[in-house]
């Protein structure tokens, strides 16, 4: 039945809309939804969605009386995911990330970068990315004892095992969906940088690279060289361009 596969796909994480190809212009939940539209059972299956909806809710009430700041936890799917420590490699990448990114926004004056451990509000998700970027209005209404966060303006993610498939998946869509313009995909193993930017509402791949320059269009003039991501010394040439800059 028709409905059945829709269904299927609306609970699915692994949703292929990750579109390299500008022509393309079908809205993906449509895409979901339309079959159910049309079916004698549409009642039955918004009642279940109804259901669910209200138990994630009480779930995720739960998570937030439940966790605790010495962990790097998510909500995702109404499942709680607890994140094992991360290797030196990922780390390591992590940093260089965050040290150019927030640099450059502090001398600027830009907003806000916040590293790990910031516990950002979706709909229906709760998510910790490795980096994240508010923009000056969002950076406005945060305070000292700020918990929960907003969406951020820009993500970063440095890839693991174990959080590739939800950083493809459903994180990718709900980034997407959520209003999340630009999007970085890190592999520190690989030493490779993929750039997404937001149009309607669906990431189309600016470039995937481990050289090249990589301008961002959400943080306004930040223009660093892809290696600095992955080298000590590229990482510090391009601080010292920075800070030199702003001089």
């Amino acid at each position: 039945m028709r409905w059945i596969i829709a269904l299927g796909f609306f609970f699915s994480d692994q949703i292929p809309i990750s579109l390299d190809d500008s022509k393309n212009k079908m809205d993906p939940l449509e895409i979901l939804i339309e079959p159910l539209r049309h079916s004698p059972l549409l009642p039955v299956a918004v009642k279940r969605l109804q259901m669910q909806i209200a138990d994630e809710s009480a779930q995720r009430n739960q998570f937030y009386g439940d966790m605790s700041p010495e962990q790097k936890v998510e909500f995702v799917d109404g499942k709680i995911i607890l994140h094992s420590p991360a290797r030196n490699r990922h780390l390591e990448v992590t940093m260089y990330a965050a040290t150019l990114l927030r640099t450059y926004v502090d001398l600027q004056r830009l907003g806000v970068v916040r590293v790990e451990k910031c516990l950002c509000v979706f709909p229906r998700n709760d998510y910790e990315p490795d980096i994240v970027f508010f923009g000056s209005a969002k950076a406005e209404a945060l305070d000292a004892s700020t918990l929960k966060f907003p969406v951020p303006d820009l993500i970063v993610e440095v890839l693991s095992d174990s959080t590739e498939k939800n950083d493809r998946g459903v994180k990718f869509e709900d980034y997407a969906a959520n209003g999340v313009a630009e999007y970085w995909i890190i592999d520190a193993e690989r030493s490779t940088l993929e750039q997404y930017f937001l149009r309607d509402e669906i990431y189309y791949l600016e470039q995937k690279s481990s050289s090249g320059t990589l301008t961002s269009r959400v943080i306004t003039g930040f223009q660093v060289a892809i290696e600095s991501m992955f080298d000590q010394q590229a990482n510090l040439a391009a601080m010292r361009a920075m800070l030199a800059g702003s001089e």
